[in-house]
């Protein structure tokens, strides 16, 4: 994928990258299958948002390591929906939750606060490296390990304890399933059945629904 920089670029970056291919391509090989094969749905969509945002079009993989791109499951710190937002940045970014409805599970309007939130995060970090761990991780967690590991650079954070090891394994788990899903039968992945692309119109309703 273009948007990897390859600064910093060193053994252990090389070593992280190939532990979570493998991860994706053997060990939860089936689950990710399904995970591919769902983003079909979604990618056309998400990418042309992504564009039309000025984010680089391989960020539409970020959910394959977020949610598998299924909009239901919370995680442990209650983010939802295909970009995982907690409630407070999606909310900061224009996403309504409330009784009626959640935004961080519409499709559309969650691809459009992620891209703003990314290109926040790469204007304050100046690497989509760092913008991603920060998205991860926190904004100020990354700034505080940048400044104590005195480095300017994602892969220089691996060696230190100043990040969590999900952070460490984040970018190199987002490299990996950009990979496998760019060329999925490079790395085995053999007669994927992807979902159809979502096809939709909007209306405009002026009193309550059962949906």
């Amino acid at each position: 994928p273009q948007i990897i920089e390859r600064s910093g670029y060193n053994k252990t970056a090389n070593e992280a990258v190939k532990k979570n291919v493998t991860l994706f391509s053997d060990k939860i090989k089936e689950r990710f299958s399904l995970w591919l094969e769902r983003s079909g749905k979604y990618l056309v969509l998400m990418k042309g948002i992504l564009k039309e945002q000025n984010v680089p079009e391989d960020m539409v993989f970020l959910p394959l390591i977020e949610s598998g791109f299924n909009a239901n499951p919370y995680s442990t710190a209650r983010a939802v929906g295909y970009w995982q937002f907690i409630a407070s940045t999606a909310k900061s970014y224009g996403l309504e939750i409330n009784w009626w409805k959640d935004e961080r599970k519409d499709p559309v309007k969650s691809t459009v606060a992620a891209a703003n939130y990314l290109k926040d995060l790469y204007r304050m970090f100046g690497s989509w490296n760092l913008a991603m761990a920060a998205y991860n991780a926190g904004e100020g967690k990354i700034l505080r390990a940048l400044n104590k590991s005195k480095s300017d650079d994602y892969w220089a954070l691996l060696d230190t304890q100043y990040i969590r090891n999900e952070t460490k394994d984040y970018v190199p788990k987002f490299i990996a399933a950009s990979m496998i899903a760019n060329s999925p039968e490079n790395f085995g992945f053999n007669n994927l059945e992807y979902h159809p692309p979502m096809n939709y119109d909007l209306a405009t309703i002026k009193t309550p629904v059962d949906l």
